[in-house]
C-alpha cells in the first residue's frame, strides 16, 4: 500500500495539523502505515498513527507521553497533551486535533475503501458472521486474494482496522459489520461500501438497545442500501418482510428457503455421524452437497456460503468438492499445559498478519515462562509480495521478543535469513515430526500458529501435556467482560482490588492475574503468602495484599513485596520484628492493610483499638498504612439492608479518625462485588472484586449482565443399557424402575464433584439436554441417565457453564457457587481461551 502522509491524513478527517514541542526547522513529513487504538498494542513504532479514542471507562489520552517514549510520533487528539508531559522526549510529535477520534478513524476507514474497485461481501446478522467469512475465505481463496477481518473484528473501530488492511494486491473483500444500538450501522455501511450483502439471521443479542426486532433488522438493513444482490434466508419472516419493502426501490435479492419457493430450494437435510448432506434445486437443477458437520448452526452457516457461491458462478462440482473440505473456524486462543513445563498457546486454523498479532499479544499478556518460542506455517494468501511479508513478519516477531522461532512451510524456509534470532526450519509439518523428539522444549511458552493446511492439530497432540478427560475451561474475554461492568458502576477515580485468593476461586491465580495486571486495574489480594510468591515468580509486579499473613512466611513477603492485612496488636508486632530483620532489603517504610472489624466479627481492630493503633503506627518509621478496609457480611441479602448501611457507616467513621491522624493518604475499601452494585454510594477510594468477576451475580438482574467464565467440562467414557429392576453404582443406591440408558462420565468427588449431587439430585448437560445423576458418585467417576438423550461415547458433557449454572448446581448441593467452584480439584487440567 502506497503510505499516507500525516498531511494527507489530517486533510482526510477534517482535522488541524500541529507539531509539538515546536521544531527548530520547517515541519518534516511523516508517512504512515500503521494504525494503533490500544497503546498495550504496540508492535512497531515508526509509521504507527494512534487515535486516541476516549470511552466510557478509558481516555486514550493519558497513554500519549508512554507512546512518545516507545517512539510513536503521530497522533490523532481530540485535545493535545500538557507540553510538561513531552518534555523528556526532544523529538517533535505530530498531532491531529479532530473533534471526534473515532469519527475520524471511521473517516480514514472510509476515504481507504473509496480507493479500491473490488467486489466487496458486506455480512450482519445476529449470528454466524464470523464463521460465514472464514468459510468463504475457504471457499475462495483458491482464486482470489482476499482481504477480511481478522477474527470478529466487527464493531465502531474493528471495521475501519479491518479495511484498513486493504492494498493494490487484493482482488477481493469480506466485512462482517455488529451493531450494539441504534444508528451505528451508518458508519460501518460508508466504511465497508459493500457491493454484495448477506443477512445471516435475526436473534436476541443486544436486544436491550432496540424497541424490538423490527427495529433491529431495520438498523441491519443500512449496510446494504447499496449492494448489487442482498443474500438471505426467507424463512425468517421479519427479514424477509423488511427486505421487500427495501426492494421496491430496485435492489436485487437472491434467497434461498425450506419451506417455500427461492432462488436455492432447499430439500432433504441428512445427518450422519460426522456429516451432513444437503440437497438443493436451483435453476431446476437437483444438486448437493456435503458438510463436515452436524449442528444446525453449521448448516444454517453452509447454505448461505453456497448461495454465494452460486451467485459468483462457481460450478456445483467445484463448490461440493470444497464443501467437503470445510475446516472449524477457531474462535478463540486456547492456553494449556505441555510437556516438560511448557505452556501451549494453540491457534492452529489459520495463519495471517492480523490473527498473528492478536496471538502474540496474548502470548505477551499472559506471561507463562520467560522463554517463548513461535511455531509458524506460510502465512497465506496475504496479498503482499513474499519478501515484503516475511520482512515484516520478523519486525513484528522481534518486537514481541520471540526466542526462538520454527518456521514451517517452503516459503518462511525461502525466507529465513529475514530471521535473526535462533531459528529452525522445515518444509512441512511431517518433516518436523520425523525429527521431533520431547527433548525440544522445555520451560517455555510455544505458541502454535499455522495455516489449517499444514495440520498443526498434530504438532499440539505431541507437545500437549496429556490431560484428564475432565478439563476446566476458562473465558479469558469474560473475565474482562465483567471487568469492565464494574468498572462502568464506578465513580471516576476509584481504584479497584481483585480477589485472586482460593486459586482465583478455582480459575488458576497466574493466568487470571496476568490478564487483570494487563487490563491495569490497581491490587491483587491473596489469602496467603505462597499464593503471592507464585504470583511474583509468574512475573506479576503488581501491589499484592495478603490477607492471611501467617508468622512463618513474613520474611517471603518482605523479600517478595507482598503487602500484610494488619488484624491485632499480635500481628502487627510480629510483622515489624520481621521488616525490621529485613532492613537491608527495605530501605523505605513497608506497607501495611489495616483490618477493621464493623460488624463480620471475623478478623479485625475494634473502635475502642484506634487511639493505639494510631499511635504505635505513626511512631514506627518501618511502616506506613496504604488502606485501611472492612468487610461486608450481608450485602447480597436485601433482607440485612439496615445492618449493611449500619456497617458502612461504622467504616467510614472509624477510617476517618484513622485516616485524618496520618498527613499521606490512605485508600479505604468496604465493598465486595455485590455492595458495588447494592451499596454504590459506598465506594471510598477502592473496591474489592471477588466473585462478581467470575460471573456470579448478586441477583437475577445483575447476573443478566455478567459473562459466564468457568465450564466444567467431562466427555463420555462409556453407554450401558440397564434392564429394569437392575442397580447403578455403590450401595444400589439407585434401582431402575424401567429400561434405562446410561452414561459413564470421568469425574468424581476427587474432582470435586459433591457426593451430594449424587441420587439425581444434581444433572449434567448432554447434547444441551438435561442428564440427572444417578446412583452414588464416585471417587473418580459418576453415572448418568442418559435415557431418550441421542448420545455416543466421546461426546461432550457440561458439568456446570453456560445451560447449567454453577448457581443451580450450588442450589442442588445446598451450597453456594464460592464452594462450587474452589472444589473442582487441581488435577482437573485447566484450558485459558480468548475470543
Amino acid at each position: 500500500m502506497n503510505p499516507y502522509t500525516i498531511t494527507d491524513i489530517a486533510s482526510i478527517v477534517g482535522g488541524n495539523l500541529i507539531q509539538s514541542p515546536e521544531p527548530l526547522h520547517e515541519h518534516s513529513e511523516s508517512f504512515i502505515t500503521r494504525l494503533l487504538i490500544d497503546s498495550r498494542k504496540l508492535n512497531i513504532a515508526d509509521g504507527t498513527l494512534f487515535f486516541a479514542i476516549k470511552g466510557e471507562r478509558h481516555d486514550a489520552h493519558d497513554f500519549i507521553p508512554d507512546l512518545i517514549a516507545k517512539g510513536v510520533r503521530n497522533f490523532v487528539v481530540s485535545s493535545i497533551p500538557n507540553p510538561q508531559s513531552l518534555i523528556p522526549n526532544p523529538q517533535s510529535s505530530n498531532f491531529i486535533l479532530v473533534e471526534d477520534t473515532l469519527h475520524a478513524l471511521q473517516m480514514l476507514g472510509a476515504y481507504h475503501r473509496s480507493r479500491f474497485r473490488i467486489p466487496v461481501i458486506g455480512i450482519t446478522g445476529s449470528n454466524g458472521k464470523t464463521i460465514i467469512k472464514e468459510w468463504l475465505y475457504q471457499l475462495m481463496r483458491e482464486d482470489q486474494t482476499i482481504v477480511r477481518n481478522p477474527k470478529s473484528f466487527n464493531s465502531q473501530v474493528g471495521v475501519p482496522l479491518s479495511v484498513w488492511q486493504m492494498n493494490e494486491e487484493h482482488t477481493f473483500g469480506i466485512f462482517e459489520a455488529g451493531i450494539s444500538k441504534p444508528g451505528e450501522m451508518q458508519q460501518l455501511a460508508a466504511i465497508i461500501q459493500p457491493t454484495i450483502g448477506l443477512f445471516t439471521n435475526i436473534g436476541d443479542a443486544h436486544n436491550e438497545h432496540f424497541l424490538d426486532h423490527r427495529q433491529k433488522v431495520n438498523e441491519k438493513l443500512y449496510l446494504f442500501e447499496h449492494v448489487e444482490a442482498l443474500i438471505y434466508c426467507k424463512d425468517y419472516a421479519l427479514i424477509h418482510e423488511e427486505v421487500q419493502k427495501m426492494g421496491e426501490g430496485g435492489l436485487k435479492t437472491l434467497t434461498w428457503s425450506r419451506k417455500g419457493k427461492a432462488e436455492l430450494q432447499v430439500g432433504r437435510i441428512t445427518k450422519e455421524e460426522n456429516e451432513t448432506e444437503i440437497q438443493a434445486v436451483y435453476n431446476n437443477d437437483f444438486i448437493s452437497i456435503r458438510i463436515p458437520f452436524i449442528d444446525d448452526a453449521a448448516i444454517e452457516n453452509a447454505i448461505h456460503c453456497w448461495m454465494l457461491m452460486l451467485y459468483f458462478g462457481y460450478v456445483q462440482d467445484v463448490i461440493a468438492r470444497r464443501m467437503a473440505m470445510l475446516s472449524p473456524v477457531a474462535m478463540r486462543l486456547e492456553l494449556k499445559e505441555g510437556i516438560n513445563n511448557c505452556s501451549i498457546i494453540n491457534d492452529s486454523y489459520n495463519s495471517d498478519l492480523g490473527s498473528l498479532t492478536i496471538a502474540l499479544d496474548f502470548l505477551e499478556q499472559q506471561k507463562q515462562h520467560p522463554k517463548k518460542t513461535l511455531i509458524l506455517s506460510d502465512i497465506l494468501q496475504s496479498g503482499k509480495n513474499e519478501d515484503n511479508l516475511y520482512r515484516e513478519v520478523a519486525e513484528l516477531v522481534n518486537k514481541k521478543s520471540i526466542d526462538r522461532l520454527i518456521g514451517i512451510g517452503e516459503a518462511i524456509t525461502r525466507q529465513q535469513v529475514q530471521f535473526t534470532i535462533p531459528k529452525s526450519f522445515y518444509a512441512s509439518t511431517e518433516q518436523f515430526l520425523n525429527g521431533f523428539n520431547t527433548g525440544t522444549f522445555a520451560n517455555e511458552t510455544i505458541l502454535l500458529k499455522g495455516a489449517r493446511t499444514f495440520g498443526f492439530e498434530q504438532i499440539s497432540k505431541v507437545i500437549q501435556q496429556k490431560a484428564h478427560e475432565t478439563v476446566l475451561e476458562i473465558n479469558l474475554n469474560a473475565i474482562v467482560h465483567n471487568l469492565n461492568y464494574f468498572r462502568s458502576r464506578l465513580l471516576p477515580g476509584t481504584k479497584i482490588m481483585a480477589m485472586v485468593k482460593a486459586f482465583s476461586y478455582g480459575s488458576g491465580s497466574f493466568e487470571i492475574a496476568s490478564v487483570l495486571q494487563f487490563h491495569r486495574i490497581d491490587y491483587l489480594a491473596v489469602a496467603y503468602a505462597d499464593e503471592g510468591v507464585e504470583l511474583r515468580k509468574g512475573g506479576i509486579t503488581m501491589p499484592i495484599m495478603v490477607m492471611n499473613p501467617e508468622e512463618q512466611s513474613y520474611d517471603a513477603m518482605i523479600q517478595h513485596n507482598l503487602e500484610p492485612e494488619i488484624y491485632s496488636f499480635r500481628v502487627l508486632g510480629l510483622f515489624d520484628d520481621a521488616v525490621k530483620r529485613n532492613a537491608d532489603l527495605n530501605k523505605r517504610p513497608f506497607p501495611i492493610h489495616i483490618k477493621l472489624d464493623t460488624g463480620m466479627h471475623r478478623l479485625g481492630f475494634e473502635e475502642h483499638d484506634l487511639n493505639e493503633l494510631m499511635v504505635r503506627v505513626k511512631n514506627n518509621k518501618r511502616l506506613y498504612i496504604k488502606s485501611v478496609f472492612s468487610h461486608l457480611a450481608a450485602s447480597d441479602e436485601p433482607v440485612h439492608e439496615t445492618f449493611t448501611r449500619n456497617q458502612v457507616k461504622k467504616f467510614a467513621d472509624m477510617s476517618a479518625r484513622l485516616t485524618t491522624f496520618f498527613d499521606y493518604p490512605i485508600l479505604r475499601h468496604i465493598l465486595n462485588s455485590a455492595g458495588v452494585v447494592n451499596f454504590p454510594e459506598a465506594q471510598f477510594e477502592m473496591v474489592r472484586l471477588g466473585i462478581g468477576l467470575y460471573g456470579i451475580g448478586a441477583n437475577e438482574k445483575e447476573q443478566q449482565k455478567l459473562q459466564n467464565v468457568s465450564t466444567l467440562v467431562t466427555s463420555i467414557s462409556q453407554i450401558k443399557h440397564i434392564e429394569k429392576d437392575d442397580s447403578v453404582g455403590y450401595g444400589r443406591k439407585e434401582m431402575a424402575h424401567k429400561n434405562l440408558q446410561i452414561a459413564t462420565v470421568p469425574i468424581g468427588y476427587a474432582d470435586g464433584l459433591s457426593r451430594k449431587l449424587g441420587n439425581r439430585k444434581g444433572k449434567m448437560l448432554v447434547g444441551n439436554l438435561a442428564a440427572p445423576i444417578i446412583g452414588n458418585v464416585c471417587m473418580d467417576m459418576c453415572m448418568l441417565d442418559i435415557t431418550g438423550i441421542p448420545a455416543k461415547e466421546g461426546d461432550e458433557v457440561i458439568v456446570f457453564g453456560e445451560g447449567n449454572p454453577i448457581t443451580s448446581l450450588a442450589k442442588s448441593m445446598e451450597s453456594i457457587p464460592y464452594e462450587v467452584l474452589t472444589n473442582v480439584s487441581r488435577r482437573v487440567k485447566r484450558v485459558y481461551f480468548q475470543e
